[in-house]
Parts: structure tokens; sequence; C-alpha cells
């Protein structure tokens, strides 16, 4: 990790809450003036959803940033729904993909990242992903799984047991 524009080898877009200005800066001039950088991302998501219905920008805004004042294009994202990052994950964990579900509120990442290692897919129906938006998707692109919460992946006698009202 670097500020010095002529040292960087790669510029990564993330989720970053202390984005500034003078990051964006430095991006640019390992992209742009220096020409020695190759941009990759952690994953395309343009905004974060938070609770109450609230959202904030997200490694796509980022990303979207580098690239409108650089001209580079990213070259490969390598968080969701990257089958690279799964297979790392799965590796890491010794487990194989049909032991896995992946969960998430996106389609487009979370549920893609499933599909692409062979892995079940959960959405969980408290961020971007609605019950509407789920008729209008293709079979191919839906979930295995719909989850009203996160908290639905937990038995209703564990819940019973823990004391979690439903």
């Amino acid at each position: 990790v670097s500020d010095d524009p002529s040292r960087i080898d790669v510029v990564v877009a993330s989720f970053d809450r202390g984005f500034t200005y003078a990051k964006l800066q430095t991006a640019f001039d390992a992209l742009w003036y220096h020409r020695r950088a190759r941009l990759v991302a952690t994953n395309p998501d343009p905004y974060c959803p938070m609770p109450g219905g609230h959202g904030q920008p997200d490694a796509g805004a980022v990303l979207a940033a580098v690239e409108a004042c650089t001209g580079a294009r990213c070259e490969a994202v390598l968080g969701k729904p990257s089958p690279e990052m799964a297979a790392v994950a799965l590796e890491a964990l010794g487990l194989g993909a049909p032991e896995c579900l992946v969960t998430g509120d996106r389609l487009s990442t979370d549920a893609a990242l499933g599909r692409s290692a062979g892995m079940d897919a959960a959405v969980v129906l408290t961020g971007e992903t609605t019950p509407e938006h789920l008729t209008r998707v293709p079979a191919a692109e839906r979930p295995t799984w719909v989850l009203r919460r996160l908290d639905d992946l937990v038995p209703t006698s564990a819940r019973a047991g823990l004391g979690w009202a439903d």
C-alpha cells in the first residue's frame, strides 16, 4: 500500500468510507500520469443498502470515479461475483461448493457468485432485492432460496430455544 503513484502497480477500487480527493488524485496519477498501474475492483455494487432504506456509495461508485477521470477500465472484479474469489474461499474453508450457501441481498453479485461457483444462493429481502423484483428475473438468475431476513437461516426450533422472536 502506497500513496506514491510512481510505486503503485495496482489500483484497487473498493468500498471506502474514507475515500477522498487525495486518494482519487493518487489513483489518477498512478493510472493516467505515470501510466503504470492496473485497475481492479473488489465488487461492482454502486451502493450499499443500509437499515431504514438508506444507502451509501459502494465500490462501484469509487470505481466509476476512478474510471471517469483516468479513462482506465477495470481489468477484473476480484470479489463478488468472481468465481476466483469463491475458489479461494472454498479452498480456505476446505469445503466443496455443494456444502456451502452464498447469502446476500443482491442477485447481480451475491446470487451470481453462488451460480458461478456451483453453490446454492439465498437472497435476503432486506436490501436491494424485493419480491416484485424477483418476479421479473429470469429463472436462470433466481436464487435457490429467498429469505425475509437473515435469521431465517436459523431453524424455528433453534430460534425459540434462543429466545428469539419470529
